[in-house]
């Protein structure tokens, strides 16, 4: 699996082009505000030809769905997330309108996504794993044969998700960790939502946030 990511909005956020040799793709977290941004998006996959085959939600947060509809209208892409963040979807107008965003019209889930499906495209196998606490039906993107994991909200270099948002609770964001990523091998990459990528292991030694509640 290959990988490409940009940096979209006003909330710095990470969308991600996953594709291999056959030239398939997956669109995570499409966080293109503005026609640049969406621009920029098309052309590399055009550039690259590639084929968008699927577009997917780690969460739902504004931050990660500006760009929903136009992935979904430009390549007829029904969107795939997990059923508890419905709410967010419903919510994500008046969530732009607090930032002084238009709304950003972004289609309902249309494939709910849970713990143990593979997502599939050309010649890869991603697992789903159910990641909830910085939102209620956060997901990640575990692709075992390259050791990556597209993390959405729940881990950063040296930094957790916050929990301070609806829905959020920080005790199930640390189970998450401990359960679902802290189990991987330490060599394995986590794309985050934000910010610069890290591995288990980085984490596991200088993550401050971590160093109390996983003794």
């Amino acid at each position: 699996m290959k990988l490409k990511k940009f940096t979209f909005n006003p909330f710095s956020e990470n969308t991600y082009v996953l594709y291999d040799n056959t030239g398939q793709c997956v669109i995570v977290d499409p966080g293109c505000s503005y026609d640049k941004e969406e621009n920029e998006l098309k052309k590399f996959i055009e550039d690259n030809k590639l084929t968008p085959v699927r577009l997917l939600n780690t969460h739902c947060h504004i931050d990660h769905v500006l760009g929903n509809r136009f992935v979904s209208e430009t390549w007829n892409l029904p969107l795939e997330a997990h059923i508890e963040e419905q709410d967010n979807i419903e919510n994500a107008g008046p969530y732009a309108a607090m930032f002084g965003m238009p709304d950003p019209k972004t289609p309902a889930i249309a494939k709910h996504l849970a713990e143990g499906d593979t997502i599939s495209f050309g010649d890869t196998k991603m697992e789903v794993l159910f990641t909830p606490g910085h939102s209620p039906g956060h997901v990640v993107f575990y692709d075992k044969e390259s050791e990556n994991v597209i993390g959405g909200d729940v881990l950063f270099r040296e930094s957790i998700g916050r929990t301070d948002l609806a829905g959020g609770d920080f005790e199930t964001l640390i189970r998450s960790i401990r359960n679902k990523l802290f189990v991987l091998a330490e060599t394995v990459t986590v794309y985050p939502g934000h910010g610069p990528e890290t591995t288990i292991g980085h984490e596991k030694q200088r993550n401050p946030f971590l160093w109390e509640v996983m003794s």
